[in-house]
């Protein structure tokens, strides 16, 4: 009985928190970029030097799904999706490097290349600047050219979008959405990653999929809830036959 309360009533937690992770994929369906989340469970014993009857449900691993999602054409000079396998590199607050696949990019005040999130873009120096009054256009190399307003055919190149292309078992996701390298170095530019201008990734959330997920949880957790309430009958029918002895 103890193995069974424990099981279902940390089993029925954490699927609470995998139906709030569902939640969250599909409220993001329509976010630019953005990557599945994904939950296993799994039952553990407790160690314990007492009798060893009771086990519980933990969260086994929290996965992402890095499929690529739809490129959709935009034909904003500053929207960039990147084709296949890579990511690009922004600048955090703390300095560090952070990497998102969300290439709908704007420039600041200051004209510094920016997510909409306010974070610089990492180019092959640092941060991006662009030229006032320019037209821009984002080579599949992730070079930046700038047509400068009045003078044809004077083309500048002011930058290079840093594309990395890290094994995604190294990655982790931060509560920002970004994701980081577990070991905190900065990843290595990666030359065979190509990007599309005028074009965004949309989000791989598979809607179908998670809304059946969402159905098989709450099956789950009634389920789970079930057992609960027959460990309950079970202990009180227990209770009743030794009261009677």
């Amino acid at each position: 009985m103890d193995r069974l309360i424990y099981t279902a009533m940390t089993g029925a937690k954490h699927t609470l928190g995998q139906q709030a992770a569902v939640s969250h994929n599909l409220a993001n369906i329509n976010s630019t970029g953005f990557r599945t989340e994904m939950h296993k469970l799994r039952a553990v014993e407790v160690q314990t030097d007492a009798l060893r009857s009771r086990a519980f449900v933990v969260d086994a691993s929290v996965a992402t799904d890095f499929s690529p999602g739809p490129i959709q054409f935009t034909g904003r000079q500053y929207d960039v999706a990147i084709e296949g396998k890579g990511w690009f590199a922004v600048q955090l607050p703390d300095g560090s490097e952070g990497y998102t696949r969300d290439g709908s990019f704007e420039v600041s005040a200051n004209g510094v290349l920016q997510t909409r999130s306010g974070l610089p873009v990492v180019g092959d120096g640092g941060p991006i600047t662009i030229p006032p009054d320019s037209e821009i256009v984002i080579g599949k190399d992730g070079s930046i050219s700038a047509l400068q307003a009045g003078q044809l055919g004077v083309v500048n190149v002011v930058g290079q979008l840093k594309l990395v292309n890290p094994p995604e078992q190294d990655l982790v996701r931060g509560e920002d959405g970004l994701f980081r390298l577990q070991n905190g170095v900065p990843a290595a530019v990666d030359e065979a990653v190509q990007v599309a201008g005028g074009y965004v990734e949309g989000s791989n959330v598979n809607v179908v999929d998670q809304l059946v997920q969402m159905i098989s949880l709450a099956r789950q957790f009634e389920m789970q809830t079930r057992m609960l309430q027959s460990a309950e009958a079970n202990d009180q029918a227990a209770a009743r036959i030794i009261g009677n002895r």
